[in-house]
């Protein structure tokens, strides 16, 4: 079966748990994701199965809606609740705060701090119950709050967090987070497309629905957010509703996949080409075919006959996959 499961990850699975469930479910080698999740994170992976798995690039470029709550006052080694605590303060509009903000992301790595999936759980609950225990609260308003998030809104530049699968010298940030070597951390280009549904509890959380481009790191921008209200913050919830085309409405249960929930990859795409049969051979050669289509992804058709998804750029249709 060649196609697409939609999964809503459940909370302290791996994507790699994800896909090695898919596997064994279903007996089929051939699985990919299309973009990891965090543990703590849930929500909508797409997972490519069979010949699909060659589509994993052309669906990671899909931007996200992803819903979120910030916890404010607290500042983690992850930027999330799984994390090692680095800083508890409950100022707001704090210049100095600010700056310690700014001072201490990225210097407080060592091996003792190392952000291991299986005591994600563990360390989310015990951080939760003590910062619950302190029965703080921040002054802040709805307006301020509201005018902070929305400033965000447009093309920027982002740092990413230690612990992300980014590479840099070939080894993923979280590599050199664990061993606790420090490294240039590389701005990337991002859009926040849309915020919406700013909610307050009116003590220290913020939870808000955002629209954003591939390559966002959502910790890091409740992070940035906590830091421009002038205090410290990091992901309490986070959970991932829609990549591209795929919404978490569409998705099944983890203990749900069977072959039946396959998304045959001929549904992936609305657009089509019809090719005569004399085409048939050189289009199982790999040769290009001349077309007066624009560029992009098209089921491709000979005559009535489904073949498979071909790409199209400067009128030149080349076979992407045969099925």
């Amino acid at each position: 079966m060649n196609g697409i499961l939609i999964i809503d990850k459940p909370q302290w699975y791996t994507s790699f748990d994800v896909v090695a469930k898919i596997r064994k479910t279903l007996g089929i080698k051939k699985v990919g994701h299309t973009g990891t999740l965090d543990p703590m994170t849930t929500g909508v992976l797409v997972v490519c199965v069979g010949e699909a798995t060659k589509l994993v690039d052309v669906l990671t470029c899909e931007d996200k809606i992803y819903k979120t709550t910030i916890k404010l006052g607290i500042k983690t080694d992850t930027g999330d609740m799984a994390g090692n605590i680095e800083g508890v303060s409950y100022a707001c509009g704090d210049d100095n705060l600010a700056s310690q903000v700014d001072a201490c992301r990225g210097d407080h790595w060592s091996p003792e701090k190392q952000h291991l999936s299986d005591l994600s759980k563990q360390k989310f609950t015990s951080n939760l119950e003590y910062v619950d225990s302190l029965h703080k609260k921040l002054n802040l308003s709805n307006e301020q709050i509201e005018k902070v998030i929305s400033s965000f809104i447009g093309k920027q530049k982002q740092t990413p967090p230690m612990y992300s699968s980014i590479k840099v010298d070939g080894k993923k940030l979280y590599e050199y987070a664990r061993r606790g070597e420090r490294v240039e951390l590389p701005k990337r280009d991002i859009e926040i497309f849309n915020i919406s549904n700013i909610e307050y509890n009116g003590k220290d959380e913020i939870s808000y629905t955002v629209h954003c481009s591939k390559g966002t790191y959502i910790r890091t921008l409740n992070e940035d957010i906590a830091k421009k209200l002038g205090t410290f913050g990091t992901t309490k919830v986070l959970r991932r509703i829609k990549t591209g085309q795929f919404k978490i409405d569409d998705s099944v249960d983890i203990d749900s996949i069977s072959n039946e929930k396959i998304i045959p990859i001929e549904k992936l795409f609305e657009n089509k080409i019809v090719l005569n049969s004399k085409d048939e051979k050189k289009l199982v050669n790999g040769m290009d075919i001349k077309v007066t289509n624009e560029d992009g992804i098209y089921n491709v058709y000979l005559e009535d006959k489904y073949v498979g998804i071909c790409k199209v750029k400067d009128n030149n249709l080349k076979r992407y996959i045969l099925v």
